[in-house]
């Protein structure tokens, strides 16, 4: 069963919904045109799919996934939902590297006990900032280096809410990731300036307030 956020916005994916060891997934819906942030590891990959099918009428069409980093529990899906939906994938070009040569290290599949098979990104982000036009919205793709050197997290409006899809913003920080301590600090003081009115985390799942964004950013804080 998927969890409810907003209207057109919900959870379909995470420990408790589909396998647990998925970070969490989340759907979102524009018009006639959706995106899916994050794919989960892909053990379960029929649960998540039953779940967006259940989510979206027909006419919607899943036109994105858009991963928010390299790491395997975000992305070892990824494949499979580009088959079953004929989505684009779209990742920073400074993970897509880490994606596209099945870096198992990197991408800490080794973490899982398993290895990352090769994945072809459509979309390269570049740079620090990017706008997708979604059916009748559109998502801001900001890229916030330190826990992956391409981490990106999105933004969109809903319902006049901010809404934050800011997946692994507890880190952790590790050098077989290819993290960066500085740049995460400086990543984190840029998320919290954005003063959104929601998160929706990867493993800490959905702060509804200002407040608890807030407070939830800058416990990671120097």
């Amino acid at each position: 069963m998927s969890k409810k956020i907003l209207e057109n916005l919900w959870q379909v994916g995470g420990s408790g919904l589909t396998d647990p060891a998925d970070a969490a997934v989340y759907l979102v819906r524009f018009g006639d045109k959706a995106a899916l942030i994050d794919a989960g590891c892909g053990n379960a990959h029929s649960r998540l799919k039953k779940h967006v099918t259940k989510c979206l009428s027909p006419n919607v069409q899943l036109e994105y996934l858009l991963l928010t980093h390299c790491h395997f529990d975000h992305t070892g899906g990824a494949e499979a939902v580009r088959e079953d939906f004929g989505c684009r994938i779209v990742a920073h070009e400074l993970d897509a590297v880490y994606l596209e040569s099945g870096d198992s290290e990197v991408t800490a599949a080794s973490w899982y006990g398993t290895r990352m098979p090769p994945l072809s990104v459509d979309i390269k982000l570049s740079g620090e900032n990017s706008v997708l036009t979604i059916g009748d919205g559109t998502v801001n793709a900001i890229h916030w280096p330190g826990h992956s050197p391409g981490s990106v997290v999105y933004t969109t409006l809903i319902e006049n809410k901010l809404v934050l899809f800011g997946q692994d913003v507890h880190g952790p920080i590790h050098p077989a990731l290819l993290s960066d301590e500085e740049q995460y600090q400086s990543s984190l003081a840029k998320l919290l300036a954005l003063n959104a009115d929601l998160l929706l985390e990867g493993h800490f799942g959905i702060l509804h307030t200002k407040e608890e964004v807030q407070e939830f950013i800058q416990s990671f804080m120097r």
